[in-house]
């Protein structure tokens, strides 16, 4: 299954009725790690939890027998490798930030909302990884 870049967040959740409308709680760590906000408009994809996988499990659905896994999944990025991200928004203390795979947060100083990088992970946190700008790039790179 081919995954969009601007995939915000991946988990799992049933769909549930009351008071005739259908319902899809989404996780807190999800809003928080995600980049959602309450009120806001997402395009939601719904897969059935059938879905193909070798051990019968869907695929965002964790293993069972390691139920610490599924309290905190290992971050999506490791020490030492390279990404190209593009910029999505400037934190706090000014640094530029990016999300990677299940909306995990990169934090990436030096660097300008919008502008498309080359990074180093260079930090790896449980929630947020930090990397150091190896070489910034045109969009048509």
């Amino acid at each position: 299954m081919e995954i969009p870049d601007q995939l915000r967040c991946l988990f799992s959740a049933q769909v549930t009725e009351a008071d005739g409308t259908y319902r899809l709680e989404i996780p807190e760590q999800e809003v928080q790690l995600g980049g959602l906000s309450e009120g806001g408009t997402y395009r939601v994809a719904l897969l059935d939890a059938a879905s193909d996988t070798e051990d019968g499990r869907a695929p965002t659905e964790p293993a069972r027998d390691h139920p610490e896994e599924r309290d905190h999944p290992e971050p999506p990025v490791e020490e030492g490798e390279t990404l190209t991200v593009d910029i999505e928004d400037i934190g706090d203390q000014g640094d530029g930030i990016t999300r990677v795979e299940r909306g995990f947060v990169v934090i990436v100083p030096d660097t300008e909302q919008g502008e498309r990088v080359r990074i180093e992970i260079t930090d790896v946190q449980q929630t947020v990884a930090f990397a150091d700008v190896i070489e910034r790039l045109s969009y048509y790179e």
